[in-house]
This record gives structure tokens, C-alpha cells and sequence, in this order.
């Protein structure tokens, strides 16, 4: 019997990307999936693959941030499939790069309404019939929760009120055996779960960052998610799992040897990296080196 057989499961923001995968490995796995989304030709595309691989599937268009679609969206849901027994809420927006002084209010507004706002919501309304049976929540956050990049505080807050709901949540939710767990992917990149699917385009430096040897695929974060909504994790809630690659465990120094490695990874010789980092404290010392590369550089 399949670990998810007579279940049913809500993904949000499940048309494209991580939402695609985890929706897709646990219709596979006996789950029937409601994908709720804004982007409807995305959804109906989705469905109609789960439906081709023999998966009961149904797409709802949903703003996760509108209480209003959410609350219906679930009702309809239920009123479908009789059931719900797992919610991810995975539906998030990214960061616009502005800096501080550049942010706007209804940037702030938008990123929380909808990754922190969202999630929210749907467990809200979801529990109401997932308490009758008990189930799981997934809340897809972020390594941006824990470490972050320039610019990026919307996106950065979001994620981190994520995690701080998820172990609310476990403990309000415990008694009706409902679990409550994060997920804080690192670098997944989602090309080939768009739609239409694209191919990606990372060189070996992006793989070789990663201790892992590469960049993670929506399949990776979808094989934790499936772990955690199953019984096989029934004696874990209220924890968030990083899945990254092993970057965020990972000191970093900017030196020499950290560079010429990167160098050498980049251009696929190691005797490269090497020389460019040789030329560089030749240029440094004697202007005319530089000036000359740079004249090279300019044919």
C-alpha cells in the first residue's frame, strides 16, 4: 500500500516549482492533490500531469493572502474529496533586491500578506476538518529565516515569522494529533518544473558552492516533505528542517585560496585559476601589466 493511499493533501502555490514537485511525489505516493494557485493556466497544466500519471487531482484558484478565496477554496476541498488530511503551504513570493531606503510599504505588505499571512490562513480554515482526523502542516520557509543576503528584509521577516507560526501551531494544534513542521530549503533551482519547463543554467561554480557537489532540485525538498507527512515522522512537530546542500554549515573565509579554487571552478582549469590570480598581484604591482591586460581585453 502507498504511504499516502486514501489521503488528501492541499499544496499551495502547487502549479510551479517546489509546489509542483511536492505535489507530484505525493500524488504518486496514493495522495489525492488540491493544488491551489493565482496562476490558472499553470494549474490546469499541473493537474492534467498528475492526472496522466493516474493521480486524483484538482486545481482551485486561490490568493492565499484573501480570506475570503481561502476559506472557500478549503470548503470546496472538502465538499471534493471528503477529506484533508495534509496542508503545505509552500505559496510565497521572492524580494525585489531594493535596499531599505528604496522598500516600499506595499512591497513589505504584499511579501508578508502572502508568505507569512498566507500560511496562516490556510491552517486556520484547514484545521477546522483536519482536526477531525488528524493530519500534518508543512510550512515551506527558507534558509533566508536563519542567514541572509543585502536587501532582502521582507522576504527575510516572512520566512522567519514561518518559522516561529510552525512551532505555535504544533503546540495549539497537538491535541487533535495534528503535526506541525518547516521546511527551510537552501538553493533549489525550479527551472525544470515551470511551465513550460525550462532548462537550467548553472555553471560549475553554483554546483561547486554547495558541499553537497550541487544545486538542490525541487525533488530533494519534495522527498523531505513526503518523510515528514507521513507516519514514518510521526514522533517529530514543531522543528524545522534545513535542507541546503550543507551550505549553512559551512565557514566561509574570503582568502587567496578560496578565490583561486573559485576561479579554477569557473573556468574548468585549475592551472587557470591559478594564473589569473598571479596576474592579478602582477597588475597590482606594476600598472603597465594592467593596463595592458586591459587593452587586451578591449580588441
Amino acid at each position: 500500500m502507498k504511504r499516502f493511499e486514501g489521503k488528501t493533501c492541499i499544496v499551495t502555490g502547487g502549479a510551479k516549482g517546489i509546489g509542483a514537485a511536492i505535489a507530484w511525489r505525493l500524488g504518486v505516493e496514493g495522495c489525492s492533490i488540491a493544488v491551489f494557485d493565482i496562476d490558472e493556466e499553470a494549474g490546469v497544466y499541473r493537474v492534467g500531469e498528475l492526472a496522466k500519471a493516474g493521480v486524483e487531482a484538482r486545481f482551485y484558484r486561490v490568493d492565499v493572502s484573501r480570506e475570503d478565496e481561502v476559506s472557500t477554496g478549503v470548503e470546496n476541498v472538502y465538499a471534493d474529496f471528503g477529506r484533508i488530511n495534509v496542508l503545505v503551504n509552500n505559496a510565497g513570493i521572492g524580494f525585489t533586491g531594493r535596499s531599505i531606503e528604496e522598500q516600499s510599504i506595499d512591497e513589505w505588505r504584499r511579501i508578508i500578506d502572502v508568505n507569512l499571512t498566507g500560511p496562516w490562513l490556510c491552517s486556520k480554515h484547514a484545521v477546522k476538518y483536519m482536526k477531525k482526523t488528524g493530519g500534518v502542516i508543512v510550512n515551506i520557509a527558507s534558509t533566508r529565516a536563519l542567514q541572509s543576503e543585502p536587501n532582502t528584509e521582507p522576504y527575510s521577516a516572512s520566512k522567519g515569522g514561518l518559522l516561529a507560526l510552525t512551532h505555535s501551531l504544533a503546540i495549539s494544534l497537538a491535541k487533535y494529533g495534528i503535526r506541525v513542521l518547516a521546511v527551510s530549503p537552501g538553493w533549489i533551482d525550479t527551472s525544470e518544473w515551470q511551465v513550460p519547463p525550462r532548462k537550467p543554467s548553472l555553471t560549475p561554480l553554483d554546483h561547486a558552492w554547495h558541499p553537497a557537489g550541487r544545486v538542490g532540485k525541487p525533488e530533494d525538498v519534495a522527498s523531505l516533505v513526503a518523510f515528514l507527512a507521513s507516519d514514518e515522522a510521526g514522533w517529530m512537530t514543531g522543528v524545522n528542517v534545513v535542507i541546503d546542500g550543507g551550505v549553512s554549515s559551512r565557514m566561509v573565509y574570503l582568502d587567496e585560496e578560496v578565490i583561486k579554487q573559485g576561479l579554477s571552478t569557473l573556468l574548468g582549469d585549475p592551472g587557470l585559476g591559478e594564473l589569473v590570480v598571479k596576474l592579478a598581484y602582477k597588475a597590482r604591482e606594476d600598472k603597465a601589466v594592467l593596463e595592458k591586460i586591459r587593452s587586451m581585453l578591449m580588441r
